[in-house]
């Protein structure tokens, strides 16, 4: 059974045909999100730390870390700041060394830039996943060597320089074709991930029916393990949640092994509370008023105060549970179980007391 390999200094993830799903943390990264790309300029690099430490917790087996930040500012000053090739190879190397230094889960390299993908996989512990190659000439002789010289595993995109194709045999001739010039390179399909891409389902009816169907060609036909950008199906709808859930287990049941995604619920925030609070008044409802904020959004339906495993963690640990594997509900029962409250112990189970 195909299986890749990817560890930190001390901790193992395999992604595999008869493993539980992978889950790979997305949160690191400063793509469409202003505030840590502003943080990140300013050397200010505690939100990843953050972000690294809740989303092992939520249970994400790796983590993946994203140096595609843009230093506006820094930009205006030096004119070096609009070049990618500049900026992102010093600021991998940070970003690995601070994640590595508050949690040891295996980490997945993610950059465009091949200077620093080299000095991420410089700075990493163990070995790392590399994301991405795609099916671009260009792109396949600048990588390649890379995992080769690394000998560290990769995730390779299904698009090459004629695009992404909305046809799926097409998306599957590329995935075919990079795993081929790897072999040349003498790196084994059990070391390819392959992203067989997402479409929206709000954009195109059958994009579900397509990726199961190309998931369910590459481990058959190649042998490969498979992974994606979940959120990518239920992009520009309403209730995403809902589509991601649905989704997830489907693509597991194809045969599709991981996933690039966000693990957490994000904290309810005062604003929000704030927002509530005053509809709530406006409804002629009277509230305590030092009902807690935690109290609050629970009564009312609204998450919570604290960042917790999102509603698709809930949902792969189901479908690992269904599919066995997940042996007698282990890690099903250990996610559920309520957290033991300040003050509190668990029951005493096991040995006597010897008198």
């Amino acid at each position: 059974m195909t299986r890749t390999i990817v560890e930190s200094k001390t901790k193992t993830a395999i992604i595999g045909f008869d493993e539980p799903f992978c889950v790979i943390g997305e949160r690191i990264n400063p793509t469409g999100r202003k505030i840590l790309a502003a943080e990140l300029e300013q050397g200010d690099f505690s939100r990843v730390e953050a972000d690294a430490i809740a989303q092992t917790a939520a249970g994400a087996n790796i983590l993946d870390v994203n140096s595609g930040a843009v230093f506006s500012n820094k930009m205006a000053e030096d004119p070096r700041y609009a070049d990618n090739n500049f900026v992102e190879p010093p600021l991998m190397k940070e970003l690995i060394e601070r994640v590595q230094a508050v949690v040891d889960t295996p980490l997945c390299i993610d950059s465009s830039v091949p200077g620093a993908l080299e000095n991420g996989l410089a700075a990493a512990e163990g070995r790392p996943l590399l994301n991405s190659v795609t099916g671009e000439e260009e792109r396949l002789e600048l990588v390649l060597p890379l995992v080769k010289k690394y000998n560290v595993p990769v995730v390779a995109i299904s698009n090459d320089d004629t695009g992404i194709s909305e046809d799926p045999d097409v998306r599957f001739a590329v995935a075919k074709k990079i795993v081929e010039r790897a072999a040349d390179f003498g790196i084994p399909a059990h070391d390819i991930v392959v992203d067989p891409l997402v479409m929206p389902i709000g954009a195109m009816a059958t994009a579900g029916l397509q990726v199961f169907t190309l998931v369910r060609r590459l481990r058959d036909e190649l042998g490969v393990n498979t992974t994606c950008g979940a959120s990518n199906i239920s992009f520009g709808l309403p209730n995403r949640h809902g589509v991601n859930n649905a989704f997830l287990p489907m693509a597991m049941e194809a045969g599709m092994t991981s996933a690039i995604m966000n693990p957490i619920a994000l904290p309810v925030g005062p604003k929000k509370i704030a927002e509530k609070k005053a509809e709530i008044a406006a409804a002629g409802i009277i509230l305590p008023e030092d009902i807690d904020d935690e109290l609050f959004v629970t009564l009312f339906g609204m998450g919570s105060t604290k960042a917790k495993a999102g509603s698709e963690m809930e949902a792969i640990r189901a479908a690992n549970f269904l599919t066995d594997n997940d042996p007698s509900g282990a890690d099903w029962i250990k996610f559920n179980r309520a957290p033991v409250k300040a003050g509190e112990g668990r029951a005493r189970t096991g040995r006597r007391r010897r008198g």
